[in-house]
C-alpha cells in the first residue's frame, strides 16, 4: 500500500468499494479542505491539489449532507490535464459526525467524516459547561467513534478548578478525560500523542479554548495561527476559520473544526438513552411504559431525583434533550411528507400553492447550496 495512503487511513474496505466504480484511470483521494468553489484534496503522487465536484454527485445528493465533506474518500477522474480534476464518486463512509445546522432548519450539517477519534476541547473556568460537553458526548455516540475529553489550561488553571472539572466529566466518559496543557504540550494521553497509524482524529470545542494551540503541539510546527487571551473574559480569540484535514508527524490525521457557538443535536432516542443510561435504568422501573418523567404516577425516575440518587442537573438536561430530539424528529416528518406532497404535484407539472414552491426551494439545497460560516 502506499505510504500516504496509509497515514491517511486507506483501507481494503475503500480499496474494493474503488475497484467496483471499474474505472481505472480514477484514482483515490481524501478530502483535505472545502472552499465555496471546489476541494483540496491529498492523494499518492500528486499530494495536494484541487479538484471540482461532478455535476452529477450535486445532482444525486438528496441533502447536503450527501455531499462530499472534509475526511470523506473519494474517486477522482484526472481528465486529460488541461481542466482541474473531477471527483467522479463519494465513496462508502465509515461514519459520520453530525449536528443539525444551526437555525430552525431540521437538516443535518456533518462536520466531518470517517473519524476514529473525536477530541473535546475545553477549560476548568470560562468555557466549562458540563451540559454542552454532554450534549458532544451524545453526538459522538451517534457517530460510533470513541470520545476523548481535554480539559485545557492546567498550567494557567487553580489546582481546584481542574480536579471540579475532571471529577464531573468523568462520570460523563470514564476513562477518556484527561488534564492537558496545550501550550506546554503536558498530559497529552497516549492515543493523542502517538496515534495508530491511518487513525483520523476531529478536534471540537468552542472559540478560545486552546484548540489551535493544541494543533500546533501534535503537529510540532506552527501550522495554526494562535490568539491572545483576553484579559477580561479569559478566552482565547477565535483564528481557526475553516474546516482542515492535516497529516500528523507519526502517521494518521487531525481534522481541525472552527469553534462551534451551538451543539444543536442531530441523534436519536436510542442514542440519547445509551447516553443516559443510568436515567434509562430507572425509567424501566416506571409503572407505565409511555411515562413522561414528570408529574406521570408510578414514575421511578422522580422517586430518585426526589431522593437524590439523581441529580436535578442531569434529569433536566435528559428531559431538555428529549424533547429537542423529538421536536426534530417532528419537523424532519413534517419536511418529507411535504416534499413527497410536492414532488406528487411536480409530476404532474404545477405547483399551485406558493408555500409548496418555497418549501421546494428549500429542498434543493444541494443545488444552490448555501455556505455558512463554521462557527455558526
Amino acid at each position: 500500500m502506499n505510504e500516504l495512503l496509509r497515514e491517511l487511513g486507506w483501507s481494503p474496505r475503500w480499496q474494493a468499494a474503488l475497484e467496483q466504480l471499474h474505472q481505472s484511470a480514477w484514482y483515490p483521494a481524501r478530502i483535505c479542505r472545502e472552499t465555496r468553489i471546489n476541494f483540496s484534496l491529498l492523494a499518492p503522487g500528486i499530494g495536494e491539489h484541487e479538484a471540482v465536484l461532478a455535476g452529477k454527485l450535486w445532482h444525486d445528493a438528496a441533502t447536503d449532507a450527501d455531499l462530499p465533506t472534509v475526511g470523506d474518500w473519494v474517486a477522482v477522474d484526472p481528465g486529460d490535464g488541461s481542466e482541474l480534476p473531477v471527483v467522479r464518486a463519494l465513496l462508502p463512509r465509515q461514519n459520520r459526525f453530525s449536528r443539525k445546522v444551526p437555525g430552525k432548519s431540521c437538516a443535518e450539517q456533518v462536520i466531518a467524516a470517517n473519524v476514529d477519534v473525536v477530541v473535546v476541547v475545553t477549560d476548568a473556568l470560562v468555557d466549562f459547561n458540563p451540559k454542552r460537553i454532554e450534549r458532544y458526548l451524545t453526538l459522538i455516540r451517534k457517530s460510533e467513534a470513541l470520545p476523548m475529553v481535554l480539559v485545557n489550561k492546567k498550567d494557567v488553571t487553580p489546582t481546584e478548578a481542574i480536579r471540579t472539572a475532571l471529577a464531573q466529566l468523568e462520570s460523563m466518559a470514564p476513562g477518556a478525560v484527561h488534564s492537558v496543557s496545550a501550550a506546554q504540550a503536558e498530559g497529552f494521553p497516549p492515543r493523542l500523542l502517538d496515534p495508530p497509524p491511518g487513525c483520523t482524529m476531529l478536534i471540537i470545542g468552542s472559540s478560545g479554548v486552546g484548540k489551535s494551540t493544541l494543533v500546533n503541539a501534535l503537529l510540532q510546527r506552527e501550522c495554526r495561527q494562535t490568539g491572545a487571551v483576553n484579559a477580561v473574559t479569559g478566552k482565547g480569540r477565535h483564528t481557526t476559520v475553516a474546516r482542515e484535514l492535516l497529516l500528523l508527524p507519526g502517521g494518521g490525521v487531525l481534522i481541525d473544526n472552527p469553534g462551534m457557538r451551538e451543539v444543536q443535536m442531530w441523534t436519536d432516542a436510542a442514542t440519547l438513552r445509551a447516553q443516559f443510561a443510568d436515567v434509562e435504568l430507572l425509567a424501566r422501573q416506571c409503572r407505565f411504559a409511555d411515562c413522561s418523567h414528570r408529574t406521570d404516577a408510578g414514575c421511578a425516575v422522580r422517586v430518585a431525583l426526589l431522593s437524590g440518587t439523581l441529580s436535578q442537573e442531569r434529569y433536566e438536561h435528559f428531559l431538555r434533550l428529549d424533547v429537542e430530539i423529538a421536536a426534530l424528529e417532528q419537523r424532519a416528518e413534517k419536511r418529507r411528507m411535504t416534499l413527497e406532497r410536492v414532488s406528487r404535484r411536480q409530476k404532474h407539472g404545477v405547483l399551485r400553492n406558493p408555500s409548496d414552491r418555497e418549501e421546494l426551494s428549500h429542498s434543493l439545497a444541494p443545488h444552490r447550496r448555501k455556505w455558512q460560516t463554521d462557527e455558526g
